[in-house]
């Protein structure tokens, strides 16, 4: 079956969402949120400030695990979407077929 069949016209809309947004937002983010913290710490210990270095410390702890929730949340969404659509399983047509076919 074509796979412009199984999606009915909305093929490009979901390969930008499951090739582009997905990996962008499981991928990119975490390394932002890593490098900003590293260079937040960075700049603390130059400017020699002990309590400025324990703040920094903080917000790079709070940062690896946003960077941490933030890559497993498109894991989870796969994952719940996926025990959802077992009944739709068997359907040719549908969202489920859709999204494995791109």
């Amino acid at each position: 079956m074509n796979t412009d069949d199984v999606c009915q016209g909305l093929g490009p809309i979901v390969s930008v969402i499951k090739n582009g947004v997905f990996p962008l937002v499981q991928i990119g983010i975490p390394i932002l949120l890593i490098v900003f913290g590293t260079l937040d710490l960075g700049k603390a210990v130059i400017a020699s400030d002990e309590k400025e270095v324990k703040a920094a410390q903080g917000r790079l702890v709070k940062r690896f695990i946003y960077a941490a929730a933030v890559f497993f949340v498109v894991t989870l969404v796969s994952v719940v979407m996926g025990i959802v659509a077992k009944g739709d399983a068997e359907n040719t047509t549908g969202w489920f077929a859709c999204w494995n076919s791109r």
